[in-house]
């Protein structure tokens, strides 16, 4: 059985948002800063801003369709924490490791997201009902 890679740390906090400038102007005057990168990832119907805080990152999340996973979320729970994101140094391979361990996964191979990041998905319900992202950086540690 093949072992899940062990993560480097937590890459991100991804928090769901109905207003992402809002949501802006309230994280640069709670973490003194603005963010460092504002990008839509046009696939996952989503604007994202980046705050780094330490070795980690805040993600807002802001969805671009009504009918996109961030809306629906907002539409069930309402705005907050959507996900962990933890950085990996190979997504495929953890993905391997945690599905032979019986872990659900959304996402069997990686695919693209924010900052060019490989990036994949875990049910909520292989991690104590927390929606769990594993991240990797193509271009290497981060």
């Amino acid at each position: 059985m093949e072992k899940p890679a062990v993560p480097r740390r937590i890459e991100h906090v991804g928090i769901a948002v109905s207003d992402l400038n809002a949501a802006i102007a309230v994280y640069e005057k709670l973490l003194g800063a603005a963010p460092y990168a504002v990008e839509e990832v046009a696939d996952q119907h989503v604007r994202t801003a980046f705050f780094r805080v330490g070795e980690s990152k805040i993600e807002l999340l802001e969805s671009t369709s009504p009918d996109g996973p961030i809306a629906k979320f907002i539409a069930r729970r309402g705005e907050g924490i959507h996900h962990i994101a933890y950085a990996v140094d190979d997504v495929r391979s953890a993905l391997g490791g945690l599905a032979a361990g019986g872990a659900r996964l959304i996402d069997a191979a990686p695919r693209q997201g924010a900052e060019g990041l490989s990036i994949a998905f875990l049910h909520p319900a292989s991690a104590c009902g927390v929606l769990t992202e594993l991240t990797e950086n193509p271009r290497g540690h981060d």
